[in-house]
């Protein structure tokens, strides 16, 4: 499925049902009276957050969410039943933006809703109550009025969407990092993956679990370049799923790294953090150099001594073999403690 993570759509409520303007006539009443019952209430319009869904692509293919109207009353004080809401799944992590016209036609956005667990439910638009039925009209002066209240009108809103995706750990790195090795590695999210830049066209989630059943979701971000804050490449589209993570997995891969100073190359990314939003630069970031497989001994220890010499913890592994996974994976698990106990 191709993935979207922004959609414009309008939605409307239902229109609440006409009020009945009846006068009871039966043989043997001479003095029926009216019984006109109410109009019944319009559907909500109600959105869901859901676990299930991963993006907002079939949000560009239906545009267009109206709920039911109400039944109109009927005489013998029978009223209308009211219309079943329409629910409308989204994905968690979904801001909900209301788009508003000012009468000077000026246009502006504000947040009406934040979906960040699974199973939120928030009414969009409210259905419009039912008319009343003449038989709430009856007085000592008026035995027999003759009129009704017509439904009321639901809402209708023009709404964009906007999808980040919520997770522990973003992985972060240049295409063909190893970022999708790694989150295969490691769960069981099955990424494509291929020997070439942008394999990772959409975000992949991993779930990973240690022995005390707590759970650390993984965000595979696709592979960011330099000028990404700029739109390039990927760009925007997939830095602002970066906001939502709560700390940053850095993944250098050995043929990228400086061999003169092999803790130079995370400034790069971390500048396009800094640029697109600065306050995502101070997130948490555990670093990694991967693909160690593809040096000799002599090399990786030349570089392990550098780093060693820089001040700087990087993590040394190889997503395809699964060596210093293990150690990478414990450090993981002690940066999400450290920021659960904050």
């Amino acid at each position: 499925m191709k993935f979207v993570d922004e959609a414009t759509i309008k939605v409307a409520s239902g229109k609440g049902g006409n009020g009945c303007a009846s006068l009871r006539r039966e043989a043997n009443v001479p003095k029926g009276g009216p019984d006109g019952g109410d109009g019944g209430k319009g559907g909500d319009v109600i959105f869901r957050g859901s676990g299930r869904l991963m993006s907002l692509y079939d949000f560009r293919l239906k545009r267009h969410y109206t709920a039911r109207n109400g039944q109109s009353g009927m005489g013998r004080d029978r009223y209308g039943k009211a219309a079943d809401d329409l629910i409308v799944d989204l994905p968690v992590g979904t801001l909900i933006f209301e788009i508003i016209e000012e009468e000077d036609g000026t246009v502006h956005e504000e947040l009406v809703a934040d979906l960040v667990e699974d199973g939120t439910e928030i009414v969009i638009c409210k259905g419009g109550d039912g008319g009343r039925g003449n038989l709430h009209f009856k007085s000592s002066v008026n035995r027999t009025p003759r009129y009704a209240e017509p439904g009321f009108p639901g809402e209708e809103k023009q709404l964009r969407l906007e999808l980040k995706i919520l997770a522990d750990v973003g992985l972060l790195g240049l295409p063909s990092a190893g970022k999708s090795t790694f989150i295969a590695k490691v769960s069981a999210a099955r990424p494509k993956i291929a020997a070439y830049p942008f394999t990772t066209l959409v975000p992949n989630l991993g779930v990973i679990e240690n022995d005390d059943f707590t759970r650390m979701v993984i965000a595979d971000i696709p592979g960011l370049i330099e000028g990404a804050s700029e739109g390039r490449g990927l760009g925007i589209t997939f830095l602002k799923h970066v906001e939502r993570t709560r700390f940053l997995v850095h993944i250098l891969a050995a043929e990228d790294v400086n061999r003169d100073d092999p803790a130079d190359g995370y400034d790069l990314l971390n500048q396009e953090l800094r640029e697109y939003n600065a306050e995502m630069a101070l997130k948490p970031q555990i670093k990694v150099i991967n693909k160690i497989d593809t040096l000799s001994e002599e090399e990786l220890a030349d570089m392990k001594a550098k780093v060693a010499a820089s001040g700087q913890t990087v993590y040394f592994i190889s997503a395809l073999t699964g060596e210093g996974v293990d150690e990478l994976l414990a450090a993981m698990w002690s940066q999400l403690a450290q920021l659960d106990a904050e």
